[in-house]
C-alpha cells in the first residue's frame, strides 16, 4: 500500500475516531451527540490545535455524509402523514418558516451586512430540528398530547418549507444581487419539485414495488433506494438546486414504504459512519479567533431573534388553545440542526458568507439545540404520562431482577 493511502486511511480512522468519542461525551451528557462531533472539528482542525488537517478528499466524503443524512430525514417524512396532518400545524410550519427569515433579514440588513450574507443566515434560522424535540418527548412520554402532535406535524411542513428555502437561496445569491425573474423561476421550480415528489413519486415507488420485491440482489429495495438518493442529488444540482434536496425527496417517496421494505436500519448504518466527516469537517471550518467584539454581538443577537421568532411565529397561530399550549409548540419548534448547519456550509462553499457569519450560524445553532430541549423539559414536568407509558413502566418495574 501507498504511503498516500496510508495517510489517507490514518485521516479516516483519526476523525472518525475522534467524532464518535466527542460525540459519546455529549451525549453522557445528554446533549445532541452532533454538537461533540463539531466541536471535535473545532478543536483537532487546523484553526485549533491543528492536529487535524482534513484533506480535499475527505471534504468529499463529508458532503456525501450530508447527502446521505438528508436522505435519513425524508426517510422519517411521509408524504401520507403530510396530508393528514391538520391545519394548526400547517400554520405553525408556515410562520415558523416566515418570522425567523424576516427578523433575521431584517437584522443583518440593518448592521449593513451584504445581502447575500442576510439571505443566507436568514435561511439558516428557517431550519427546525425537530428529532430533537421529539426525543424529549418521547422521553417523557407525552407524545400523545395535542402539542407533540402539533410539533411533529408542523416539522414535516417545515422541512419542506425549509428546501424550498434553500433552493430559492442557492439558486438566487450571487455576487451581483438578485434578478426578481430568476427568483420567480426558481420559485415555481422548487414548488414543482416538491410537488411531483409529494404526489407522484410514492405512486411510481408502488408501481415499482413488485418488480422490486421478484428482484434476487440481496436488499434489493436499499439498493434501488440509494441508487435514487444519488440520481435525484445529481438531477438537483443540475436544475439549480442544492444536492441534499434531492436526497432529501428520495428519502421521503421511500418512507411509506420503510417499515416493510426496512430501510432506515441499513440506511441509519450508512449515515452513522458518514455524518461524522461532515460535522467534524463543518467544526474544522470553524475558525475561533474571528469572534471579536462585533461578532459575538451579531451572534448573541441572531440566536435570541432565532429563538423568540420561533416562539412567537409557531405559537400565534394555536394562541386560541392557550398562550401555554402556544408557548410549548413554540418553544418545542426551537432547536435548529443538520439543515442549519448545511445552509451554512454551502453559503461558506459559495463564498457567499464570510467566516464571520458561518460561526455565528455555528453558534446560533448550538446554542438553540441546547436551549430548546432544556426549556421543553420545564414547561412539560408537570404533564401527566399516557396510559400506555404508565403500562409500560409498571411492566418494567414489575420485571424480576
Amino acid at each position: 500500500m501507498s504511503q498516500g493511502a496510508d495517510l489517507f486511511l490514518l485521516e479516516l480512522f483519526a476523525i472518525f475516531v475522534w467524532a464518535k468519542v466527542f460525540g459519546e461525551i455529549f451525549e453522557q451528557m445528554s446533549l445532541p451527540g452532533v454538537l461533540g462531533e463539531i466541536l471535535a472539528g473545532v478543536i483537532l482542525g487546523p484553526h485549533a490545535t491543528k492536529l487535524v488537517t482534513p484533506s480535499d478528499t475527505v471534504g468529499s466524503i463529508a458532503q456525501v455524509g450530508a447527502i446521505f443524512l438528508l436522505f435519513t430525514v425524508g426517510l422519517e417524512t411521509k408524504p401520507s402523514d403530510l396530508l393528514r396532518v391538520g391545519r394548526d400545524s400547517l400554520q405553525v410550519a408556515t410562520a415558523g418558516v416566515i418570522a425567523p427569515f424576516v427578523l433575521g433579514f431584517i437584522y443583518m440588513t440593518a448592521i449593513r451586512e451584504p445581502s447575500h450574507e442576510a439571505v443566507f443566515v436568514a435561511a439558516a434560522m428557517v431550519a427546525t430540528s425537530v428529532g430533537i424535540t421529539a426525543r424529549v418527548m418521547s422521553d417523557l412520554h407525552i407524545l400523545h398530547t395535542h402539542v407533540a402532535r402539533v410539533i411533529l406535524g408542523a416539522a414535516v411542513f417545515d422541512d419542506i418549507l425549509g428546501m424550498v428555502v434553500l433552493t430559492i437561496v442557492t439558486g438566487a445569491t450571487n455576487g451581483q444581487g438578485f434578478h426578481w425573474i430568476h427568483i420567480v423561476v426558481l420559485v415555481v421550480e422548487a414548488v414543482g419539485f416538491a410537488v411531483f415528489m409529494i404526489f407522484v413519486g410514492p405512486r411510481i415507488v408502488h408501481r415499482i414495488r413488485p418488480g422490486v420485491q421478484r428482484m434476487s440482489s440481496h436488499d434489493a429495495p436499499l439498493i434501488l433506494a440509494l441508487a435514487i438518493c444519488l440520481g435525484l442529488s445529481v438531477a438537483a444540482t443540475k436544475i439549480g438546486m442544492a444536492a441534499i434536496i434531492g436526497a432529501f425527496f428520495a428519502g421521503m417517496v421511500f418512507a411509506d414504504y420503510d417499515r416493510e421494505w426496512r430501510i432506515s436500519p441499513r440506511a441509519h448504518g450508512i449515515n452513522e459512519f458518514l455524518a461524522p466527516f461532515f460535522f467534524f469537517v463543518m467544526g474544522s471550518r470553524l475558525d475561533i479567533d474571528v469572534f471579536n467584539g462585533k461578532v459575538w454581538v451579531t451572534a448573541i443577537v441572531i440566536t435570541v431573534l432565532a429563538i423568540v421568532s420561533k416562539i412567537i411565529g409557531c405559537g400565534l397561530p394555536i394562541l386560541h388553545r392557550g398562550w401555554r399550549e402556544a408557548l410549548k409548540v413554540g418553544v418545542g419548534m426551537t432547536p435548529r440542526g443538520e439543515v442549519a448547519l448545511i445552509v451554512a456550509l454551502i453559503g461558506l462553499q459559495m463564498k457567499a458568507i464570510s467566516s464571520q457569519a458561518y460561526a455565528v450560524v455555528v453558534f446560533m445553532t448550538g446554542i438553540t439545540t441546547v436551549i430548546g430541549p432544556l426549556i421543553l423539559r420545564y414547561l412539560f414536568r408537570n404533564q401527566p404520562p399516557s396510559e400506555a407509558a404508565l403500562g409500560k413502566q409498571q411492566a418494567l418495574a414489575d420485571r424480576p431482577a
